[in-house]
């Protein structure tokens, strides 16, 4: 690939999740995540918090960034946007300041090159409760499980998250969380 070619999504994706494992250590990547109506690109899981990650490639516009980076606020702990080259000048105009940015180009070899803009910082706008909601009944049981609690049968999962959120602390209840999101089986739940 030419370093002129337009790089697309289908470029970007799977050397992307290589690199943030390499630059985040151990993570879990959930990919095409609906987050109210809107979709994340992909969902990056580790020890200390949920990342969202939107993708604009060189053939995107910035048309439905600005829905769907309110959409992503409510969500996750840290948003990071990933940009080909010829949005990384202007992307800093469409995402707060807490969103981290990421450029991508091809190298030499053709290769899709990474770049931090931007680290991502903290979202002051996630909600506790939109949060919690990308999580599936059975991980819910087992936190459930974990801290002693009724199983609730019959209870909606907005019920279960209050409750969740009554009798467990945040430093313990988030770890979880992120525990049932790193050991998500899909086949077992299919």
């Amino acid at each position: 690939m030419p370093q002129s070619e337009i790089l697309y999504d289908k470029d970007i994706r799977e050397p992307l999740f290589f690199w943030l494992e390499e630059n985040y250590g151990k993570i879990r990547i959930l990919e095409e995540k609906v987050i109210g109506r809107a979709r994340a690109d992909a969902v990056m899981i580790t020890m200390s918090g949920i990342y969202g990650i939107e993708i604009k490639s060189d053939a995107d516009t910035y048309v439905r960034l600005k829905k769907q980076v309110r959409y992503y606020d409510q969500y996750y702990d840290r948003n990071i946007v990933v940009v080909g080259s010829s949005h990384a000048e202007h992307i800093k105009e469409h995402v707060p300041k807490y969103w981290g940015i990421i450029s991508v180009e091809t190298d030499e070899n053709g290769n899709a090159d990474f770049y931090l803009l931007r680290e991502a910082s903290d979202n002051p706008k996630v909600k506790a409760d939109k949060k919690i909601s990308i999580l599936w009944r059975p991980e819910l049981a087992n936190i459930l499980a974990r801290n002693k609690m009724p199983k609730y049968t019959g209870k909606s999962k907005a019920y279960i998250h209050t409750k969740l959120f009554e009798k467990i602390p945040e430093d313990i209840l988030w770890p979880q969380v992120y525990e049932e999101l790193f050991e998500r089986d899909y086949e077992r739940y299919l």
